[in-house]
């Protein structure tokens, strides 16, 4: 077993796991995908850490959220084989990689078009023919492909995202962390009868996602 298996092996068992990520699917999802291979050749030693990864290439920062953190969320989201599911903020493609494993159809967005060129190479390399990679700014999601069963946020949100709740499907379900309190939560946006209810599902932290930042207060 080489040392990125057997690292990728830790990191299931000792920060997905004892999280409470218990579905099979999402474990076998992340045993199966190599993080290393988003994760810039400079920084593949740190791909298995329990750590929001910074993946940038240009001036925005950039993250790969915690492991433990998409364990959780893969799991909240309940991805069936049949879902049509949209990726926010992809950054290197990571979570639109293994969305691809539980999902039919996945539309990734990232607003670094290098990043996003990044993703789709690293996409391709993997063979996953189901996950489609476009720039786009994380507030404005993909209407071209809408509407989705799922969609899910690569990091956080301090507003409440108009636009991508809007492409939500009537049943779909929207899983990211809110930051818009503290502390900032896991939350789950489902949409029934026109209606949205919001809940929280366990505290979290993650890196705000670009364009999804509360506006800077005027101060005198």
């Amino acid at each position: 077993m080489s040392g990125f298996s057997t690292a990728r092996l830790k990191m299931v068992d000792g920060q997905v796991r004892t999280n409470d990520v218990t579905d099979r699917r999402v474990l076998d999802a992340m045993l199966a995908v190599p993080r290393e291979a988003f994760v810039p050749a400079d920084r593949q030693a740190l791909a298995y850490l329990d750590l929001d990864l910074d993946v940038s290439e240009g001036e925005a920062k950039r993250f790969l959220i915690k492991p433990q953190l998409t364990g959780k969320l893969l799991q909240a989201a309940e991805i069936g084989e049949g879902d049509n599911v949209l990726v926010v903020g992809c950054a290197t493609g990571y979570l639109a990689a293994l969305t691809a494993k539980l999902a039919r159809q996945v539309t990734a967005t990232e607003c670094d078009s290098a990043l996003a060129a990044t993703a789709k190479a690293a996409l391709a390399a993997l063979n996953l023919a189901n996950v489609a990679c476009k720039a786009a700014a994380c507030a404005e999601g993909d209407p071209s492909a809408a509407p989705y069963d799922v969609i899910i946020l690569n990091g956080a949100t301090e507003v409440t995202p108009e636009a991508l709740l809007g492409q939500l499907k009537e049943g779909g379900r929207l899983v990211g962390v809110s930051a818009e309190s503290r502390p900032p939560r896991a939350m789950i946006v489902t949409h029934t009868h026109g209606e949205f209810g919001h809940r929280a599902l366990f505290d979290a932290a993650a890196p705000v996602l670009p364009g999804l930042a509360r506006a800077a207060a005027f101060v005198f």
